[in-house]
């Protein structure tokens, strides 16, 4: 199983600043806060960063994950997953499946994530936690779906995939209301 943690994104709402190095009320940038709590469920993690971000993607490496740089031409969500799915067959732990998070998501508990992997270990195809009935992040993929994440296009992410197979979605009720918390705005990092 492989974590992988989408930190290549522009963040166009937040303002000028880099909102993943951005500290929460604790006093972790957001990105460090998302990547240790991926890692605590999936130790083999990949962090995907903008090639300018070298300040985000050392404060990534220093948390455990391997770091890699997409493209220009990668730099929307789903080219940015696209190319960490790529990257990803380096290791023989992608051959699990995925667990996929938003650099923006800093309060997913880990054993959320964790609960993910476990449910595509025991064979489920896509795994997508929910809050109150909400759906949430991360979502979890299995290896079936591999082809279909590295010819990902633009900016709807893995949507694509949710929509068209359903059927193969197992929804994952969980008592974490962090799996529906981004940070978009400069007003969501005061919770």
């Amino acid at each position: 199983m492989i974590g992988i943690l989408l930190a290549a994104g522009f963040s166009r709402r937040f303002g000028a600043s880099n909102k993943l190095l951005q500290v929460l009320p604790d006093g972790s940038p957001i990105a460090q806060a998302s990547a240790k709590r991926l890692i605590e469920a999936i130790p083999l993690s990949i962090a995907i960063v903008r090639p300018e971000n070298k300040v985000l993607a050392q404060l990534l490496q220093d948390a455990g994950l391997k770091v890699f740089f997409c493209t220009e031409q990668e730099t929307e969500m789903a080219d940015s997953l696209s190319a960490a799915i790529k990257f990803s067959a380096a290791f023989r732990d992608s051959s699990d499946g995925f667990v996929i998070a938003l650099a923006d998501m800093p309060y997913v508990d880990s054993k959320t994530t964790a609960a993910i992997a476990s449910k595509l270990s025991e064979g489920a195809s896509i795994v997508v936690p929910t809050y109150q009935g909400k759906r949430g992040h991360p979502v979890g993929f299995s290896a079936k779906f591999r082809t279909e994440l590295e010819s990902l296009h633009g900016d709807e992410g893995a949507r694509s995939i949710l929509k068209r197979y359903p059927e193969e979605i197992i929804f994952l009720e969980c008592d974490d209301s962090g799996i529906l918390t981004d940070i978009d705005t400069p007003a969501d990092l005061i919770l």
